[in-house]
């Protein structure tokens, strides 16, 4: 699985990434794809984009069409010299209410693929929010997930190691068309490897975000934003929580103060504030999953991320985002004294 191999009887193929489907395809995968890649202001849940593509693949990997657009978000445009888009270039360009329906009717009844999938997602999710409405997506697949799962022997997971993987070339690296194009050709080919293992894909449900007031009315002091944003919210320093570990959460008790809770995957109300609020009441917020862990907060707890597999390895108990919102409203105090310092768990 690690290297790719003409079948017996085939000299060569036609490029060095092309990889014929297998003679029998898994009945579970899906019947269509978006491959999408996007272009920012930035990474942040308040940045826009400013040039979007997609690639539209059939369920065995073959290109069906492709679109691209570049996006005026009617503000700086952020890193040019990443995305090489300035505010002149994009002055003409049309704004993202311009270019959703387009957008939308290619995304609709297909999987979203991207390479690091919660990210494009979340930018597309935002975009389709602040005009009022949602994106036409149910479900997404992050690459670098599935090559994780294929094995690839890749030094890292930047798509370039992909590309050079499959023997794509690269054209314009950070250029949205380019990206979608590069990225669909891989896709093809670890598509494929998936269907020839009989391989589960790592299909995760998308959860829409929602205004930062209709999921929380009980929860004061909310901040406007929403959904969670993985590694690309920025890190911030927590106090220490001086309540020390009460062990993991028990199936119809409440939530106790000390208790190591982490989030994984989307949610409808914005992270921060449910760490926020997690850490108000007394709980500390873990950034990884392990034995001590009390409990994993998760919508999806049959999801992919690391988080959630590790949570189904060491048998630590998950509740959905709605649940935990309820306890959240009356967490037990900790029998002990708190330690002014935080003692070590």
């Amino acid at each position: 699985m690690h290297a790719l191999q003409p079948p017996e009887g085939e000299a060569q193929w036609s490029a060095p990434f092309a990889c014929p489907p297998p003679p029998t395809w898994p009945t579970a995968y899906p019947e269509g794809y978006a491959v999408v890649d996007v272009e920012t202001t930035g990474l942040g849940r308040s940045d826009r984009i400013v040039s979007a593509a997609v690639y539209r693949l059939d369920g065995r990997g073959e290109v069906v069409d492709h679109w691209y657009s570049p996006v005026n978000p009617q503000r700086d445009p952020g890193p040019v010299w990443i995305h090489g888009l300035t505010s002149e270039m994009l002055d003409g360009a049309p704004t993202f209410p311009e270019v959703a329906e387009e957008l939308a009717a290619r995304l609709a009844g297909r999987v979203l693929v991207a390479h690091n999938a919660l990210f494009d997602w979340n930018m597309i999710a935002h975009e389709f929010l602040r005009m009022g409405g949602a994106a036409p997506v149910e479900q997404r697949l992050c690459t670098i997930v599935l090559s994780r799962d294929l094995r690839l022997p890749l030094p890292n997971h930047k798509l370039e190691s992909l590309a050079a993987h499959f023997g794509v070339e690269q054209q314009r690296a950070h250029h949205a068309l380019d990206d979608a194009r590069v990225l669909a050709e891989a896709f093809r080919p670890s598509l494929r490897l998936a269907a020839a293992a009989g391989l589960a894909l790592p299909l995760t449900a998308c959860v829409p975000p929602v205004e930062s007031a209709d999921p929380r009315p009980s929860l004061p002091g909310a901040r406007s934003g929403s959904s969670s944003w993985g590694s690309y919210r920025p890190s911030r320093r927590r106090p220490t929580c001086p309540y020390p570990n009460p062990g993991r959460w028990q199936q119809g008790g409440p939530l106790v103060q000390g208790m190591r809770v982490a989030f994984t995957g989307d949610t409808a109300t914005d992270r921060e504030l449910l760490e926020d609020r997690a850490i108000e009441a007394g709980l500390h917020i873990a950034s990884s999953v392990s034995r001590l862990t009390s409990l994993l907060v998760t919508n999806e707890p049959g999801s992919w991320s690391g988080k959630a597999r590790r949570a189904r390895e060491v048998g630590t108990p998950t509740m959905d985002e709605q649940a935990f919102l309820q306890l959240l409203r009356d967490v037990a105090p900790h029998t002990s004294v708190p330690h002014p310092g935080g003692p070590p768990r």
